[in-house]
């Protein structure tokens, strides 16, 4: 399994390209893919997604929300605010549901990159 972060799924729904897309491809192709809770909330509330994208994204497997999460997501923030880096609550709790499911991120923002040098983030 490998999840997908909202800007690597906006550029997938959007038709653009990037690596990002390729792997986004690979893994619905295999049937392999899905979101942790906080992407589907930002695709599902996206004013200008298209009717497919709603309704594909809908049936994506969502990775769970596993016991003490909050308290290891709080913890992952203060780290790297600690450390002088940005760390935005929405990216805070998709990066958390990846790293507590040892699941890799497909994205295209930059900002994951912190939580994956500090935070045991895997990024693909």
């Amino acid at each position: 399994m490998i999840a997908a972060d909202s800007s690597s799924l906006s550029a997938y729904f959007k038709g653009e390209s990037g690596p990002d897309v390729e792997r986004v491809v690979a893994a619905l192709q295999g049937h392999n893919i899905a979101v942790p809770p906080v992407v589907l909330t930002e695709m599902l509330s996206d004013i200008t997604a298209s009717k497919a994208m709603m309704e594909t994204v809908v049936d994506f497997p969502i990775l769970p929300l596993t016991n003490g999460y909050w308290l290891r997501a709080a913890e992952s923030r203060r780290l790297l605010k600690t450390k002088g880096f940005k760390a935005k609550v929405a990216d805070t709790l998709i990066a958390q549901s990846c790293i507590d499911h040892s699941v890799t991120l497909i994205t295209r923002d930059a900002d994951f990159r912190h939580f994956a040098a500090h935070c045991g983030l895997k990024l693909a």
